[in-house]
């Protein structure tokens, strides 16, 4: 995968612009979900929205953030120091890694070396934080956008970093790798190609009028 790295502030005006119409790593867990029967709504919502997005040449993303949000985006250079400290690597910041082959993109909290790994910095609430440290394995919530990052940036780990500073300092900081499996990564890719393909061709039909009354009811339903 080749892309190219575009300097912008994540959730600046900038950054939102460089990810119009593409698949990022914060929807991969949507592009994944499944249902018994029939098309996950959230996989559904996502393909409109991309859909929208790349007619209309406007980010339709919410910009709405919660009080947990907002506690990830105070803590995250905390995170990151913590970990720097831990490890003693040093991390870099990035802008958006912008497929150069495909509508997909990634924003990675860290880089390691030139994009040799990357860091996803979380700072969530007390309890699911000792979650984290009670499983002790890679968060299943997490893994499908880790992926998405590996199959953009190439490289060869992504380390999850869970922080709280609100715990003893010997647990403040959890840390666990996963490192890039070329099968699991091929089958991510093959998962990913597909959807975009799919939001081609309703790009596709829309723009020539072809089954347009099926597309724009999914889009209202």
């Amino acid at each position: 995968m080749r892309f190219t790295v575009i300097d912008a502030e994540q959730r600046s005006e900038a950054w939102y612009q460089a990810r119009l119409g593409c698949l990022c790593a914060s929807d991969a867990g949507k592009m994944l979900a499944t249902i018994k029967s029939g098309e996950a709504a959230a996989r559904r919502d996502l393909r409109i929205r991309l859909v929208c997005e790349r007619l209309t040449n406007r980010p339709v993303e919410d910009s709405y953030t919660n009080a947990d949000m907002e506690r990830g985006n105070l803590l995250e250079p905390q995170a990151r120091t913590a970990y720097e400290f831990a490890t003693g690597v040093s991390v870099a910041q990035t802008g958006f890694l912008r497929s150069t082959e495909h509508m997909a993109g990634a924003s990675p909290d860290g880089v390691i070396g030139d994009f040799h790994g990357l860091v996803e910095l979380k700072a969530p609430r007390s309890a699911r934080h000792l979650m984290y440290l009670r499983d002790g394995g890679v968060p299943a919530e997490h893994r499908p956008q880790l992926l998405h990052q590996l199959w953009i940036s190439g490289a060869a780990f992504v380390d999850f970093v869970s922080f709280d500073p609100l715990m003893p300092e010997r647990l403040q900081l959890f840390v666990v790798r996963l490192a890039r499996d070329e099968q699991e990564i091929a089958e991510y890719e093959r998962k990913a190609l597909a959807f975009l393909a799919e939001v081609e061709r309703e790009v596709d039909a829309v723009k020539t009028m072809s089954g347009i009354g099926a597309v724009l009811r999914e889009a209202v339903a």
